[in-house]
């Protein structure tokens, strides 16, 4: 017993002891204690751009159904067609080349490298070194933005496009246009060392499609009844407006991933930018329901929608740049210029279904150039600096003046050499039977909608719905 008692003392001892040994062993060093919270950093960073990502992925079904929305309900499948193309054609090219181009190492104008998402050297991505997440997560965000500019073009075409045409222009933008303005602002191009500033888009996403659009939408020329012989438009409202405000309430969801997650990082700036974000879309609605209101005397449901997204196209690039009052002032003009520039567009007798041009190509360079007056250095310091309005000078607002007008002449370039080649080979406008009767029979051979049928009645300049016929708005 004795022994006993001298034993277990002693075995605790040598236990505690040891057990204690390997825990003061165990502490981390400075160095590692550092490299293991960059570990950790970078694996919240992947997370968060991945779930940006797929917030941004989910936009196009919300493109999908606002365009489905806001044109005739013999198109649907169409118009849901084309969206779903325009991911699965620009994936492929994206990958191809348009990555490469975009981001790839090479001059001031375009990247020579990095194509087939080949990472030969260190450097071959270095404009995107700015960003600890693997190559992979980079890839999968910026695919989702090149998605995106695609897609905008698809409703301003709507009702009276060739499928195959479309196709080959998705590969197109996907491939290149887009990738080109993408380099110029984002890989480190002439653009971005000038001093040009867009933090998630409104000037290299949605003026890019939207130019696209515009020129896409002149070269087919107006929907069969659109304008009568007086000059005046006809209105051809949507079948589905429920649909189409699904549609924007899906896009503004998947806008706190669009700009947000452009920092690609989870840092504290995400909450300032969805701040931003939210105020200027929110704003955007009311005034373009009140501008709308006082024009046609009624509170109209899709002109205050397309203000939702005149707010969000405007803030995305000034969003990290700007105060939440500012914000609000960006978002509430826009929301008036987008009615305005719909109803322009139709007295120069430009058919664009959707006001796709008028929301992400007005109200992008509208929103770019706001960035020049209102951006304050002090929430992203060292960056664009202060804007005009807060004593920075004009400097900023030039340069953002340059960025959107080389962006504008670059891609109108492109759209009339596509488009014009597109018009002389394989054809971009359907037969005037195939878009009497829809092009969901005519490009697809099935109808979205096979229990009903519309009625329609000959209004002297087309086939216009019969109900709806006194609708005021053109969207």
């Amino acid at each position: 017993m004795r022994n006993l008692r001298r034993i277990i003392p002693g075995a605790l001892v040598f236990v505690l002891g040891g057990i204690g040994g390997a825990v003061f062993a165990a502490d981390p060093s400075a160095k590692e204690l550092a490299a293991k919270i960059a570990d950790q950093q970078t694996i919240m960073d992947t997370v968060w751009v991945m779930l940006t990502a797929f917030l941004v992925f989910w936009m196009q079904a919300g493109f999908a159904y606002v365009e489905g929305g806001l044109t005739r309900a013999k198109n649907t499948n169409n118009i849901m067609m084309k969206n779903l193309m325009d991911f699965c054609v620009g994936s492929l090219a994206y990958w191809v080349i348009g990555f490469g181009l975009m981001f790839g190492a090479g001059n001031a104008f375009v990247g020579r490298s990095g194509f087939f998402l080949i990472e030969k050297t260190a450097d071959t991505f270095a404009s995107l070194s700015w960003a600890t997440v693997p190559l992979y997560a980079k890839f999968m965000f910026q695919l989702v933005f090149a998605a995106t500019a695609a897609t905008i073009v698809s409703g301003a075409m709507a009702e009276r496009t060739k499928f195959n045409a479309y196709l080959i222009y998705s590969a197109v933008i996907s491939a290149f246009i887009y990738p080109v303005v993408g380099h110029w602002i984002w890989g480190g191009g002439w653009l971005a060392n000038l001093g040009f500033w867009d933090f998630a888009g409104s000037t290299v996403v949605h003026s890019t499609g939207a130019w696209m659009a515009l020129i896409g939408a002149w070269f087919l020329g107006p929907r069969i009844g659109k304008f009568r012989k007086d000059g005046k438009a006809n209105a051809i409202p949507g079948h589905n407006l429920p649909m189409a405000a699904l549609g924007v309430f899906i896009l503004w969801l998947g806008w706190f991933g669009f700009n947000p997650g452009s920092t690609m990082a989870a840092n504290a700036s995400i909450a300032h930018i969805s701040t931003t974000t939210n105020l200027a879309a929110a704003i955007g609605a009311i005034t373009a329901m009140v501008t709308a209101w006082i024009l046609f005397k009624k509170p109209d449901v899709s002109m205050t929608l397309n203000g939702v997204l005149a707010g969000l196209v405007a803030i995305t690039a000034p969003c990290a740049f700007v105060s939440p009052a500012s914000s609000i002032v960006i978002g509430g003009a826009a929301g008036i210029l987008v009615v305005l520039a719909v109803v322009f567009f139709d007295k120069i007798h430009l058919d664009d279904p959707v006001g796709a041009v008028s929301v992400h190509g007005i109200c992008g360079s509208f929103g770019t150039l706001c960035l020049g007056l209102f951006a304050q250095d002090k929430f992203q310091p060292g960056t664009t600096g202060n804007g005009l309005f807060f004593g920075g000078g004009s400097s900023l607002l030039l340069h953002q003046a340059i960025g959107v007008i080389s962006v504008f002449g670059f891609v109108a370039v492109c759209g009339v050499i596509l488009f014009g080649l597109l018009r002389a080979t394989v054809g971009l406008r359907v037969t005037a039977d195939e878009e009497i009767e829809g092009l969901d029979i005519g490009e697809h051979g099935m109808s979205a909608y096979p229990d009903f049928e519309m009625a329609e009645k000959n209004t002297g300049a087309g086939l216009v719905p019969e109900v709806h016929a006194k609708s005021r708005v053109t969207v």
